[in-house]
């Protein structure tokens, strides 16, 4: 059990804080006003902790020319009836075709173009207002023998195959303003100047230029060329394709050049139905789900293998080749109009292009919605460096995660190979610049922590060694017995009569007294084909009838490991309707430490704590175990692309029993699909009361930490881009002091905001010997923001391929950390992971609410809203469904775990 030294302190506190009020009794809230909030400034630099030299995937940029600058020309493109052009695709064909005709009146200079209406060069053209008239001429060719549903000005039997159309439009250049490159030379210093951003823009305008006239697929900053040896077969009809990202980063240190590996995936190029097959895992063209089909293949793109043309997808035919029509309209010899209604198939057969095996199957729809082009799929292939852009199953995401991972020293000379190969030195715009970049890994230095010493049973302190522990011959440090509990299996094949004996031995060497199961339970195997929410249903009945009284934990065995329907029906019935702590398993072989980690979920779900920090059980921890501190992580988990009509899901996790750190609650919403800022943390109704997560979670820290109010509050926030930083700042810390503030008179706590960025591509890697950086590596110079409060951290040991630190950046600090206690207390909170006896990359609380919106979203996951998420408001807006609330008897425990 616990310690009595780990248990809220009374006698060294102030008295406790006026209760918070009930929920009728809804106070007014006090007048918030304040100017807008902006990121804090770094105070200082840490020093704890072993020196370690680093490197990592940046190269040294140097300015040579501190005068040099660039020219930012307006730019608008027209038709010659004075029609505005849009479009990047025509944009950049124009733009090229003006420099191979304009040239010397241009001075003979390069530019950028941004593929809209902006154009930048180094120094001056030779006059600021240029009037040009540009000439395109594209090859037009009607696809002979593709049916065109509505054409009435097109003969398709007469018109030749390739025609030249001239295009005749205007371009416009109007000088805007003047960018000097000097302002990045200002980083090291730490300044920054309203240019600073723009120059790095132009900066990334220049790679992505380069690179897109090399031919490659170009995603934001990375780049994706055709190379066979960059492709790996993932199945499912799509690979996945190994490019690199590179951007220009401002740091402390100076301008740099980031170089990462970047995967995404690509559809297989080929036969339509070849990918179709494979898609949809089946074995032939008649085993093909159409109305899957018809969404799967929307926007993508293919070449004709009859007419080599292109075109995009936007539909498949309601009938098939046979039977759809077309009005097919031609000229007989006295020029009157003969409209004739033809099948698709038999047009082609005309044509003298012999359909063999599509007849039967619905056509490719093509052109525009309101004058298709039909196209038998059998003549048409899916084109190369494609983007898949449709939701991944679980078994093709973890292919690709698999086949992307990449040793360190493999990273390092796939980032130096692919610097070597674009020759940014020799670029004419970058040169032109006077900029230079260093071909070798820049050497930063960085610190190690000290890991944190662990409570566990027995009064037993642990060592972590390289990030990670065990519990062998150790035990909990608090261990909630299981008097009566059940296993239910739904047709999984296992044994559960030696997974009871393994378990039930496995948990007395960990100190958890649990007595043998009071049943167990197979499914009725007549039910395994029906829907699962009535799976579940029914089990639940045959749960109900053999106990008597509600069990204490149902162990479930589900048939898939990974993604089962029955997941999501199984935790709503569980959580939302009867109040069960359950723990879902799929095993393929049982093993003590198999059985460890579920029993690790087990004990913190049923109010065990299975370690702590040494500095909780002795409270220790500097500025937060001092006065009632409340830690909350904020997360949100967005719907797959698959699934339009779910809303995403907002989480945010509370610490409670304060003063540990260790134990949270959660508390979940929906929001409208993503939308990143939350905007549930206070939700005020009609009636006046509040809704919001917040709530919840100050009146559990307040119940659970013997009435005490948190007078410190540290946020950690995730999922967040830099843009939208003044977002959290402004609306969602709002919302908490709100939330606050509705519940009762007193002071406002002290904010610390944190956000947590794992979406970024910086690496390190040890000087040395080029490996994974050590558990504990923080890095807050050279590297980091020049101005803004920011550190690397990599806190987990990396076992499989490339460690990704996480890039932390504080925000606001009012409770006033130094900067080594501020690291110390987030290393720490990578080690209060219940579920795991290993150093996790991110603090805690943001995984714990990434799990918690996780888990909660499969509530909705299997259900149809789109009936009523498609109803408006009174407002006008839409209406989203709401999350089911937890039952009582579950709802301040640690389910998500």
């Amino acid at each position: 059990m616990v310690s009595p030294d780990i248990t809220p302190r009374e006698e060294s506190l102030s008295p406790p804080h006026p209760p918070f009020v009930p929920p009728n009794a809804i106070p007014e809230l006090v007048k918030f006003d304040h100017e807008k909030r902006t990121v804090m400034a770094r105070p200082s630099f840490g020093n704890e902790g072993r020196h370690i030299q680093l490197l990592t995937n940046y190269f040294t940029v140097n300015l040579t020319a501190q005068d040099q600058f660039f020219c930012q020309y307006k730019i608008s493109i027209k038709s010659i009836d004075n029609l505005a052009v849009e479009g990047k695709a025509i944009g950049r064909k124009v733009m090229d075709r003006l420099y191979q005709t304009y040239s010397l009146e241009l001075g003979g200079k390069e530019f950028a173009y941004d593929g809209y209406n902006s154009l930048f060069t180094v120094g001056f053209l030779p006059q600021n207002n240029f009037d040009f008239t540009v000439v395109l001429e594209e090859s037009i060719r009607v696809p002979c023998g593709s049916a065109s549903g509505e054409n009435p000005s097109v003969d398709t039997r007469k018109l030749s195959k390739h025609s030249l159309v001239a295009k005749t439009l205007t371009v416009q250049i109007r000088y805007e303003t003047k960018i000097p490159l000097s302002a990045i030379s200002l980083f090291p210093g730490g300044s920054e100047t309203g240019h600073t951003q723009d120059v790095l823009r132009v900066l990334d305008m220049i790679l992505r230029q380069q690179q897109a006239r090399r031919g490659c697929l170009v995603v934001r900053q990375s780049y994706f060329d055709g190379d066979p040896a960059n492709f790996t077969d993932l199945g499912g009809g799509v690979t996945g394709c190994r490019g690199f990202h590179s951007c220009f980063h401002a740091t402390h240190g100076g301008l740099f050049l980031n170089m990462d590996v970047s995967t995404t995936v690509m559809l297989k190029p080929g036969p339509v139905i070849d990918f179709l097959i494979a898609n949809q895992n089946v074995r032939n063209a008649k085993e093909i789900n159409w109305t899957k089909a018809n969404r799967t293949l929307k926007n993508m793109r293919i070449k004709t293998i009859h007419t080599n043309l292109e075109f995009k997808i936007i539909g498949l035919s309601p009938l098939p080749c046979s039977q759809q029509t077309f009005i097919l309209k031609g000229k007989i010899d006295d020029g009157k109009d003969l409209p004739v209604e033809v099948t698709i198939f038999n047009y082609f057969k005309e044509k003298c292009i012999e359909l063999t095996w599509s007849s039967s199957l619905p056509c490719l729809v093509v052109g525009k919605p309101k004058r298709p082009i039909y196209l038998p799929i059998e003549l048409c292939n899916l084109i190369s460096l494609q983007r898949y852009t449709k939701a991944l199953s679980s078994q093709l995401r973890a292919s690709l995660v698999e086949r992307s991972r990449q040793k360190p020293q493999e990273r390092i000379r796939a980032v130096t190979n692919a610097f070597q190969k674009n020759h940014y030195n020799n670029e004419p715009l970058i040169s032109s610049c006077g900029i230079t970049i260093e071909k070798q890994l820049a050497e930063i230095d960085g610190r190690i922590l000290n890991a944190p010493t662990l409570k566990v049973g027995n009064e037993e302190d642990c060592f972590p060694k390289n990030g990670r522990w065990n519990f062998t011959n150790k035990r909990l440090l608090q261990a909630i017995p299981i008097e009566s509990w059940a296993i239910v299996n739904f047709s999984a094949r296992c044994d559960l009569s030696h997974l009871s004996r393994e378990m039930i031995n496995c948990a007395r060497n960990k100190g958890i007294i649990i007595n043998r199961p009071f049943t167990i339970i197979e499914e009725n195997h007549q039910y395994v084909r029906m829907e699962p929410a009535v799976r579940v249903e029914k089990m639940f009945e045959e749960v109900i009838k053999r106990f008597p009284f509600p069990p204490q934990l149902l162990l479930c065995v589900l048939p898939e490991k990974k993604n089962s329907a029955l997941y999501g029906p199984w935790k709503k019935k569980n959580l939302h309707e009867m109040g069960i702590v359950n723990q879902c398993i799929s095993p393929t072989r049982i093993t003590d430490h198999y059985l460890t980690n579920v029993l690790l979920k087990i004990n913190t779900k049923l109010g065990g704590i299975n370690s702590l920090l040494a500095v909780e059980a002795n409270p220790s921890i500097p500025l937060v175990t001092d006065v009632p501190t409340m830690i909350v992580g904020i997360g949100i988990s967005h719907v797959s692309r698959g699934h339009a009509d779910l809303p995403s899901v907002a989480a945010a996790v509370g610490s409670r029993n304060w003063p540990l750190i260790s134990r949270y609650s959660a508390s979940v919403r929906t929001q409208s699909a993503r939308l990143e800022i939350i905007d549930s943390l206070y939700k005020p109704l009609s009636n006046g009361e509040d809704d919001g997560m917040m709530r919840d979670l100050l009146l559990d820290f307040y119940n659970s930490s013997s009435g005490r109010k948190p007078a410190q509050i540290i946020i950690f926030r995730d999922c967040v881009s830099e843009s939208q930083f003044s977002h959290v700042l402004n609306i969602e810390l709002d919302q908490v002091i709100k939330a606050f503030q509705h519940l009762g008179e007193g002071p406002l706590p002290s904010f610390t905001v944190i956000m947590a960025q794992k979406n970024h591509h910086t690496k390190l890697f040890q000087a040395d010997s080029a490996e994974n950086v050590p558990p504990g590596t923080v890095v807050d110079t050279r590297i980091v923001h020049p101005r803004n409060y920011d550190f690397y951290m990599c806190s987990q040991a990396g076992m499989i391929g490339t460690s990704r630190p996480t890039h932390y950046q504080v925000l606001l600090d009012e409770i006033g950390f130094n900067p080594d206690e501020l690291q110390n207390l987030v290393h720490s909170l990578s080690y209060v992971y219940q579920r795991s006896t290993s150093a996790i990359s991110v603090v805690a609380p943001i995984r714990y609410a990434h799990l918690a919106a996780h888990q909660m979203s499969q509530f909705i996951k299997f259900e149809d809203f789109s009936e009523i998420s498609s109803q408006n408001g009174e407002d006008g807006n839409s209406v989203i469904p709401e999350m089911p609330k937890l039952h009582e008897e579950v709802r301040e425990s640690m389910f998500f775990c």
